[in-house]
């Protein structure tokens, strides 16, 4: 179970664990049969690891991204990684000015330089079904009332074994209540509600859920089918 600090680290111990984490990375890589020798480029920013590079399976992607969030200090695991040549079709929700990564859609109702598409989510992504690859709401959910609607859209559009990058301020954190656009109150319990979700058809299985003492982060897969169902030990890694 992930224990929450009572605060952020500072710059220079997050600079060194981040050092430390791209250290260890980089000994899976070389050592754990499971990832030997895999094409993947690994950086540390903020406890959030960031891979590039191809694999040949999904299969092998999933493995690495389970290894490095059971590292001591990892908080989420983004990628741009190509599956068996196919490059990841990644969206940027609420995008506004700046993406994560240049290679994103940008979605937002304003026109920005990162926008690549003007839509209001709050009316739903107009994207088909299962077409989506990842998908990043980085300090989003706090700006919407009700933010289960857009959820399960982001559930619709992403493809079976699709991740979506929740990041938002935690609940006790001055940065939760300093933005009078914030509206919800983000906790890693929130996390657990979204997964579980009692009655409702769209769940979502945990990659990885924590908090710094400052940000809550979560990677979550939707669950298509019974057989993606997170079971309850799963859950009690990350939740109370």
């Amino acid at each position: 179970m992930h224990v929450v600090p009572t605060q952020p680290p500072s710059g220079r111990r997050a600079r060194l664990c981040d050092q430390l984490l791209t250290e260890a990375a980089r000994e899976l890589l070389e050592h754990d049969d499971r990832v030997r020798g895999l094409a993947i480029d690994i950086g540390f920013d903020g406890g959030v690891a960031h891979l590039t590079g191809t694999v040949d399976r999904p299969e092998q992607l999933s493995m690495l991204r389970e290894l490095l969030g059971r590292l001591v200090g990892v908080h989420a695991v983004w990628d741009r990684v190509a599956v068996a040549g196919h490059r990841p079709v990644v969206l940027d929700l609420g995008c506004g000015a700046t993406k994560q990564y240049p290679s994103n859609i940008g979605v937002d109702r304003r026109r920005t330089s990162a926008v690549d598409l003007v839509a209001d989510i709050g009316d739903g992504l107009p994207f088909i079904d299962e077409s989506v690859d990842r998908i990043f709401a980085v300090h989003v959910l706090e700006h919407l009332v009700d933010f289960v609607e857009i959820v399960d859209e982001c559930h619709r559009v992403l493809c079976r074994g699709g991740v979506l990058h929740v990041l938002g301020p935690w609940w006790r954190h001055v940065n939760a209540v300093a933005d009078p656009t914030h509206v919800r109150l983000l906790d890693v319990q929130t996390i657990k509600g979204i997964c579980e979700q009692p009655g409702r058809m769209r769940r979502w299985y945990p990659l990885h859920a924590s908090c710094d003492g400052a940000t809550v982060f979560a990677d979550l897969t939707p669950v298509k089918e019974p057989a993606d169902e997170p079971d309850e030990q799963r859950l009690a890694r990350f939740f109370d």
